[in-house]
């Protein structure tokens, strides 16, 4: 939550928690929770009355805000400050790409932060995102003179990225 606006209570976390696995629920993706190799199952939705142990999420959103490049499809992650730095981020996020584009059929997913954010810049380069300055937006949910309401964003095509498995390389 360092680049958020503000951290949530735990009312607040639990509702954002049944959120996503109402979405997940609905559309069959989403934010999905992310667990360390070994530790307890991860079967089961994120929601804290599940009791399922996880370290924060990593998947594909629908914004809920529009701005010049939406509608669209984001890739996101927000992960418990000690584990970051161990590569859970990258390696959930580029399962979460190569969802979205084979099992979603996408064309193109975006990504954005403050531009101060620069793990998660350097996580969306690792899974082939490129930043596009010309896409750089004011976020519509923060009100003007924020100190957050500056964000960067990046892009990645699937033909950029992904071959089809029966694809010939050439």
């Amino acid at each position: 939550m360092q680049f958020m606006p503000r951290r949530l209570s735990r009312d607040e976390s639990d509702a954002t928690a049944a959120r996503i696995d109402a979405v997940i629920e609905t559309r069959g993706w989403g934010f999905w929770a992310v667990e360390v190799k070994g530790s307890a199952a991860a079967a089961g939705p994120l929601s804290a009355n599940a009791g399922v142990p996880f370290i924060g999420f990593v998947g594909l959103s629908v914004p809920s805000f529009q701005a010049h490049f939406t509608p669209c499809v984001e890739i996101g992650w927000r992960l418990a400050k000690e584990h970051w730095g161990r590569g859970y981020a990258s390696e959930a996020a580029a399962a979460s790409l190569q969802f979205a584009f084979e099992n979603l059929k996408l064309e193109q997913i975006v990504a954005f932060t403050v531009p101060l954010n620069k793990r998660s810049m350097r996580v969306m380069e690792r899974i082939g995102m490129s930043r596009d300055p010309a896409g750089d937006f004011e976020h519509p949910k923060l009100p003007p003179g924020h100190p957050l309401r500056r964000h960067v964003l990046y892009r990645v095509n699937r033909v950029s990225v992904y071959v089809p498995r029966d694809a010939e390389v050439t």
